[in-house]
């Protein structure tokens, strides 16, 4: 019997936006983890050597041809991952900031059928992760509407960190936000039906480069997600158990 084709096809999507300096580390992680992980980094219209760098490493790059943002690098994922009938989808930071040595507590709700979508949570557990003073505001907010819209408390609702299995991976290849998704995205698949679950992560520290939200940046971003996700509660449903 093959064992190894019993197991299930995972792939690791990887957006980046000029992470020359960072990407290659991460995609050698990711292809040295004792699972098999299939490695795509989505190129987001790179003006340095993000696309070789990746692929100097082993990595699958589409390159998008303009800067889509992280919505759309992330969907192209997506897409490509349902296009291809991987079993699971794990989104990864280029940035480096994601300790691919966690994936496990990623996988363990998504393979034991416990949870849709498994999100790596900087809040739950013992938490030692601290974001600058605007963004904890922002995530706290985040927490507290989102918890509210889809009757379950999630702490981490910008995590980038997550897990998905082939239902969410099919759902979120047709819908997916375009701006900072994360927190829009967790309301899109609560109202959807999908069960979703946190489990504990540390947060790296990046080597090199910058995020690119800064204090002002944050504030736009949560007025902006807010009114957004206010928009989805009108969209989707609240039928639990009627995923789309």
């Amino acid at each position: 019997m093959d064992v190894r084709a019993e197991q299930p096809r995972i792939l690791a999507i990887v957006p980046a936006l000029n992470e020359e300096r960072n990407v290659g580390r991460v995609v050698a992680q990711l292809r040295a983890h004792p699972r098999r992980i299939d490695v795509l980094v989505v190129d987001d219209g790179s003006t340095d050597a993000t696309a070789e760098v990746a692929r100097s490493q082993g990595a699958r790059v589409i390159s998008l041809p303009f800067n889509l943002g992280i919505g759309g690098a992330v969907q192209t994922g997506f897409k490509y991952a349902a296009q291809h009938g991987y079993d699971v989808a794990i989104q990864v930071d280029g940035d480096g900031q994601h300790d691919v040595n966690e994936i496990d507590k990623l996988l363990g709700p998504l393979l034991a059928g416990e949870a849709d979508v498994v999100i790596g949570s900087r809040y739950v557990g013992h938490a030692t992760y601290q974001a600058p003073v605007m963004r904890r505001i922002g995530m706290l907010i985040f927490a507290l509407v989102n918890s509210l819209i889809i009757r379950q408390r999630v702490a981490d609702n910008t995590s980038g960190f997550r897990a998905f299995n082939r239902r969410a991976i099919a759902f979120l290849a047709r819908d997916y936000p375009a701006d900072y998704p994360e927190p829009e995205a967790v309301v899109l698949l609560g109202r959807s039906g999908f069960r979703l679950t946190e489990v504990p992560v540390n947060m790296n520290q990046r080597l090199h480069g910058r995020s690119s939200i800064g204090s002002f940046q944050a504030v736009y971003f949560m007025i902006k997600v807010l009114l957004a996700v206010l928009v989805d509660v009108f969209r989707y449903s609240p039928k639990r158990g009627e995923v789309r």
